[in-house]
């Protein structure tokens, strides 16, 4: 309904001034939109011939019926002639108002334009296609591929035949009676067309209801639906009951399960049309035909006549009296169920009928179930009003819980694709539906919208007023919530933006939400989709003006938000993007995206000091996306975003990335920025190539300190340690690993970095954990440096990991599993993937194999062996597989690892002594396994030899434990008691009390020492 722009009341008529305040009444300029449309062309094939063979007049006539015709259908069907051209009809279906049916409509009048052809002694071919558009420019024509698409599919077309794109063909699935043919290729199109003749189109719609899926939820409306009808038959009244809901929100599925419990009711049914000819009765003429003939007096007998086409001069009121006197008639011999579908589209007619039964019907068990979305309401306010025998019931989205049991039903999914479908789809009945069959039939996994729900919310956004619309789209470029102060910013010529936000609310378009800014007031649009919708409809160039305009808004009122750098980055990343696509490359595009690229690579660095990678990752890699390649904040930020796709396992994108920050750096002569880009280099090749070692690391670390202590680089000198310490720690030298640590950390408090100084502490604890340490003071040291950490820092995830091992080994393995449930947990929200492979997967499966459940061990480590493969990193990999091994071994599935200990020794080195010493040993227990004891001794013994070499204690106890194992299998007890007795001692000085437990037990079976209670 049209409002005033200047009181923004209501006006019910044509005015020329508003009847509330006299402000002249203006026709509001047009607007451009997106929208998604079906174009259709047809075209009379043989004009030439028929030019030769007709007189001029006779053909001019010809034509004008053909064109008066044509424009006649397409009209009928709510479709509007775009132009003429020569002898072919452009039509649109869906301009000036977007139906949910449009693709539909457009078929049911392409068919009745081919049969009606003949009939004027012409022959023709069609083409239709849908896509989007834009409307409303001043040309006043629909321009987008859609409208070339239709015209190849006509021209491909031979005469008789209608030809459909693929889009078409999606919408109207259900409906449409198809044969595909060759696909075709176009001039000036990369992909060649889909094309599909169509040969019929059957039912009302598009896509069918599935009323055969289980229902989910709905307990208490079903119950309240029963009631209404046991209160019908039990007095012999009529009851009026209508379920609102928004569309898809499973109305006629509540109302199929209730129907299917009645055993004694007569049901009959009608729906309402959303256009043609004879619509205003239409559903009372289906439900008068499904009715036995029965009595009735002579005055209804008349109406009825009239109703069902006999020519009568009957009132509306004469005819409503006839039909409520038939129910009563029919309901007298049982109670009836009349049933009306898609109320709202009801002529007002109709609705006046339906009230007038409910009214008046008496004696007579009847139930009136009309089923309408909440646009009822809209067009007849007092719906139902002040009747005592009316009950309405608006239908809400399903709970979490309640879709995912109904995606369960439908389909097996991955967990993965079920969280992105119950986002996505918010518990709508109709869109999980639709989103599931879409994800079955493609080959990706990617959870696209289906363009039956496309369609049915931009129906819903064409009926709204422009006023309305304008509030609508302002507030969906902020987002899914906005703030009415925006809203207002962004149309400063709307003076009654809060009246038309509380008409959205009233049209469960929008609700009232939480601000994020003080003295504003926010609403969230009910579902995502409604917001894509409404966003989607806004023009490019509209969009990149909103998007600036808002970024100033928010930097003016989002000071105190957390997130305002990322924020601003999106916005004016979407104006640069808009303006880029329409081809305009200017200064002002330019400016907008370094503005954008500074606010992300902020947003980006501090994701990333903060140890959120995935968010890290995201940002820094659509700000150096933005900035030109000779911007020597680039180099900073790429040299980051290598650092950042590191730690999340994607390897070969951070060697890209970090080899171009090098290149750069070197072009630039940034000896400082090359040498601290070259210690990320060292430590990602560490893990990637098979050839580096640790002693060549080493030696390019020390060059490469010297540089960054010159240039004055802090955060460099501090990873530089870091890594040395890692290498350290790798050769087993846990003690120089401290010592490292500690020179880090001198270099990363220098630099101010927070969260550096904790990670670089973290650090060693690990070294604490693997060394001489005893566990006492390591957990000492881990609790003294939690209560410095944030909770959810890299830092924390290894404190989580590492404090678990330290709890199992004193024994408490419920509080070590729950710790290290804690760090996985973290490191997947943090996008650590090679952390969460290595640091913690492996502390889980030692875990689990101390506590002797090898299966659980297997189950961890299985995975996460498999996430170091697809990243490539070898170094680390090395590491896993040996505890890979231990949890297979140990339930005598030794052959399932042979092949992965050879491809892991492969990429050891020398100086890697964590990996050379466990694969060595596993191998030994491989070969003692299949009875190769004289091989499986050397290798024990080589084994013990290289952990004696270094200071670990937890790994030289476990090598002693395995050639135990193996001298015990060789006869040799005195030997294999000897090694016992010295993992014991080990494990005592560490305080490692389960493992003294399990080394002591190990021992009483070899029978040389009585087994005592463990010290410590």
């Amino acid at each position: 309904m049209p409002a005033c722009q200047s009181c923004g009341k209501e006006l019910q008529g044509e005015f020329a001034f508003c009847p509330f305040c006299g402000a002249a009444v203006a026709a509001a300029p047009a607007r451009e939109h997106r929208k998604v449309v079906t174009v259709l062309f047809c075209d009379v094939t043989g004009s030439t011939e028929l030019g030769e063979r007709l007189d001029p007049e006779a053909l001019r006539v010809l034509l004008a019926r053909y064109f008066e015709r044509m424009q006649a259908i397409i009209e009928r069907h709510g479709g509007s002639v775009e132009k003429f051209i020569g002898d072919a009809v452009m039509a649109v279906f869906g301009v000036p108002v977007v139906h949910e049916d449009d693709a539909l409509r457009a078929l049911r009048a392409a068919v009745e334009m081919r049969d009606a052809l003949p009939e004027l002694g012409v022959e023709g071919r069609i083409g239709v296609m849908t896509g989007e558009v834009v409307t409303g420019t001043d040309e006043r024509l629909a321009t987008g591929d859609a409208v070339n698409v239709a015209a190849r599919l006509e021209q491909a077309a031979q005469p008789g035949q209608i030809l459909i794109g693929e889009e078409t063909l999606r919408l109207t699935r259900d409906a449409a009676e198809v044969e595909a043919v060759s696909q075709f290729a176009v001039k000036g199109k990369t992909d060649p067309i889909a094309a599909h003749l169509l040969l019929a189109v059957h039912g009302d719609e598009g896509f069918a209801r599935k009323l055969d899926t289980p229902l989910v939820g709905r307990e208490t409306e079903l119950r309240r639906l029963r009631d209404a009808y046991d209160q019908a038959a039990g007095d012999s009244s009529c009851q009026l009951f209508t379920i609102l809901g928004a569309a898809g929100v499973g109305k006629s599925r509540l109302a199929a399960e209730f129907l299917t419990s009645l055993e004694a009711a007569r049901i009959v049914r009608g729906r309402c049309l959303p256009y043609g000819e004879g619509i205003t009765y239409w559903p009372v003429v289906e439900v008068v035909k499904q009715l036995p003939g029965v009595n009735v007096d002579p005055a209804a007998d008349l109406g009825l006549r009239s109703l069902l086409g006999e020519d009568n001069a009957i009132s509306k009121e004469e005819i409503a009296r006839a039909v409520r006197k038939l129910l009563e008639a029919v309901a007298a011999d049982r109670p009836l169920v009349c049933v009306f579908d898609d109320v709202h589209w009801g002529e007002a007619t109709f609705l006046e009928l339906v009230e007038h039964v409910a009214d008046l019907a008496r004696d007579a068990p009847i139930l009136l179930l009309c089923i309408a979305r909440p646009e009822l309401l809209e067009i007849r306010p007092d719906w139902a009003g002040g009747k005592v025998n009316s009950t309405s019931v608006l239908l809400e989205p399903l709970g979490a819980d309640e879709a995912a049991a109904m995606i369960a039903s439908i389909a097996e999914l991955d967990e993965q694709t079920r969280a992105r479908i119950l986002t996505v789809a918010e518990g709508n009945p109709l869109f999980v539906e639709q989103i599931v069959a879409l994800v079955e039939d493609s080959t990706g996994d990617v959870v696209a919208i289906p363009p039956t729900i496309q369609a049915l919310l931009s129906a819903r956004l064409e009926q709204l007023e422009d006023a309305e619309r304008v509030v609508l789209e302002r507030g969906a470029v902020e987002g899914r919530i906005f703030h009415q102060g925006a809203v207002q910013a962004l149309a400063p010529e709307e003076p009654h933006v809060a009246t038309r936000l509380t008409a959205l609310v009233r049209k469960e378009l929008v609700r009232p939400d939480k601000p994020q800014f003080a003295g504003e007031d926010a609403f969230r649009f009910r579902h995502v989709l409604i917001r894509d919708a409404a966003y989607d409809a806004l023009p490019k160039s509209t969009r990149a003006d909103l998007h600036t305009r808002f970024a100033g808004w928010l930097q003016g009122h989002g000071t105190q938000l957390v997130e305002l750098a990322e924020l601003l980055g999106y916005h004016l990343e979407q104006a640069y993007r808009c303006r880029v696509d329409l081809g305009l490359i200017d200064e002002e595009t330019r400016s907008l995206g370094v503005q954008a690229a500074d606010w992300l690579g902020s947003a980006g660095r501090r994701a990333f000091r903060r140890n959120d990678m995935r968010a890290a990752t995201n940002l820094l890699e659509r700000a150096t996306a933005l900035l030109p390649e000779d911007d020597p904040d680039r180099l900073e930020q790429l040299a980051l975003l290598g650092r950042a796709l590191t730690e999340t396992g994607r390897l070969d994108l951070a060697e890209g990335f970090l080899s171009e920050a090098a290149e750069g750096a070197a072009n630039a002569r940034d000896a400082g920025l090359a040498a601290e880009v070259a210690v990320d280099l060292c430590e990602l090749r560490l893990h990637t190539m098979l050839s580096v070692s640790h002693r060549q690391i080493e030696a390019t670390l020390a060059g490469l300190s010297d540089v960054l202590e010159t240039s004055g680089r802090a955060e460099g000198l501090s990873n530089a340690f870091r890594l040395s310490a890692s290498l350290a720690f790798w050769r087993g030298d846990t003690a120089l690993a401290l010592e490292r640590c500690e020179q880090g950390l001198v270099h990363a408090r220098r630099a101010g970095l927070s969260a550096a100084e904790i990670d670089l502490m973290g650090r060693a604890v690990t070294g604490m954990v693997e060394g001489p340490t005893p566990i006492a003071t390591a957990l000492d040291h881990a609790e003294e440096l939690s209560a410095l950490t944030t909770g959810t820092s890299r830092a924390d995830v290894v404190l989580l990991a590492q404090s678990s091992y330290l709890q199992a080994m004193l024994g408490r393995i419920d509080a070590a599993r729950e710790l290290a449930g804690q760090a996985a947990k973290l490191a997947e929200e943090l996008g650590l993937t090679i952390l969460r492979a290595i640091g913690v997967g492996r502390v889980i499966a030692e875990i689990e194999l101390l506590a002797g459940d090898p299966a659980a061990a297997e189950r961890e480590t299985g995975p996460s062996c498999e996430a170091l493969e697809r990243a490539g990193d070898w170094g680390h990999y090395g590491s896993l597989v040996p505890c890979l091994a231990d949890a297979l071994l140990a339930q005598g599935l030794g052959e399932e690892i042979g092949e992965r200990i050879e491809r892991a020794a492969k990429g050891v080195i020398d100086d890697d002594m964590d990996a050379r010493i466990g694969l060595t040993r596993v191998r030994a227990k491989l070969l003692a396994g299949r009875g190769e004891l004289e091989a499986a001794l050397r290798l024990a013994l080589e084994a013990r030899e290289l952990a004696e070499s270094t200071d670990y204690v937890l790994v030289t106890g476990r090598v002693l434990l395995d050639v135990a194992g193996v001298f015990e299998l060789a006869g040799e007890r005195e030997e294999a008691a000897r090694a016992l007795e010295q993992a014991i001692e080990g494990y005592e000085r560490k305080g490692a009390i389960a493992y003294v437990r399990n080394a002591q037990a190990a021992l009483a079976r070899v029978g040389s020492r009585p087994v005592g209670p463990p010290s410590g």
